[in-house]
């Protein structure tokens, strides 16, 4: 799997990289996940948004190097995650030693709130691509722009809340748009408010998130995981429920939504959310390198 090349990538950075400690960690792997859709490869690394901070990173063995501030990289790739306690913690089976094999050193991305928010509404029944094309557009078009470096910040809440439906949908967004909209004048608003959804507890914050327009179970448990750093939240899309069905149900007809929610949360326990990710990712890579291809973000 490969991340984007920007039509217009920035220049390389002339400021002098600095150093950041990254052990027991995977960069190429982390942006490729599927997690977030604006990093791209630039010279011997990769270009992205922290925020609205650009951010050019290289890796070289267990350190980075960066023209940002690397105690803002460190958190943002959640280096202080425990991943060896977290590998401990994943059930001892042939997709879960499949799937940590192949993605050793992925990291769960501490994403802003609404960043993670919007780009999950608009993921609805979308291929990657089309997720990473709609990004681009929603930043260029409506975003601030990101010094000179050519890349822009995700728009604000109260930018979009401004916008008319078709706005939206002359970026592609189709029927999303209007639950995009919504959401953005329910937060606008003060009808829902995302920095109190760090007080609540899993299942109210779950809630309260599915209160917003296009926001069902697995949006908002995709948002508890990569911006609220709940990382037991186990998000069930249709590459999850194929690998639970063909491994951890097999030949069993009928398995509901909830018995296979009660199954995750028990089974995979305190990290089900780091360990969703990683068979996310390979069952999806290993599809399409059965199929020939290579999924290629734009």
């Amino acid at each position: 799997m490969t991340l984007p090349r920007r039509s217009a990538n920035p220049s390389l950075p002339t400021d002098p990289l600095l150093p950041v400690d990254a052990p027991d960690f995977n960069l190429a792997v982390t942006l490729a996940s599927g997690q977030v859709f604006h990093w791209g490869p630039q010279g011997a690394g990769y270009f992205g948004l922290i925020g609205d901070v650009p951010a050019y990173i290289e890796q070289h063995g267990d350190r980075l190097l960066t023209n940002a501030d690397p105690a803002l990289v460190s958190h943002y790739f959640a280096l202080d995650h425990p991943l060896p306690e977290i590998y401990r913690s994943f059930p001892a089976d042939p997709a879960m030693a499949a799937a940590l094999d192949f993605c050793r050193g992925m990291r769960i991305i501490r994403q802003p709130a609404w960043e993670c928010l919007a780009t999950f509404i608009t993921s609805s029944m979308k291929q990657v691509a089309h997720i990473a094309q709609i990004s681009h557009t929603l930043r260029t078009r409506y975003g601030v722009a990101a010094g000179n470096t050519g890349a822009f910040a995700y728009p604000a809440p109260a930018r979009l809340a401004a916008l008319r439906e078709q706005d939206l949908r002359a970026c592609a967004l189709g029927y999303r748009s209007a639950n995009l909209l919504k959401t953005a004048r329910m937060i606008t608003s003060g009808e829902i408010d995302l920095e109190a959804i760090p007080s609540l507890p899993d299942d109210q914050a779950r809630a309260t998130l599915c209160r917003l327009a296009g926001v069902g179970e697995k949006v908002a448990n995709c948002v508890l995981l990569f911006a609220y750093e709940r990382v037991r939240a186990f998000p069930i899309d249709v590459w999850i429920e194929r690998v639970l069905r063909q491994y951890y149900f097999t030949g069993t007809r009928k398995v509901t939504a909830g018995k296979l929610r009660d199954f995750c949360r028990e089974y995979f326990g305190a990290y089900g959310g780091y360990a969703q990710q990683y068979l996310f990712h390979h069952a999806r890579s290993a599809r399409r390198a059965r199929a020939g291809k290579t999924l290629r973000l734009t």
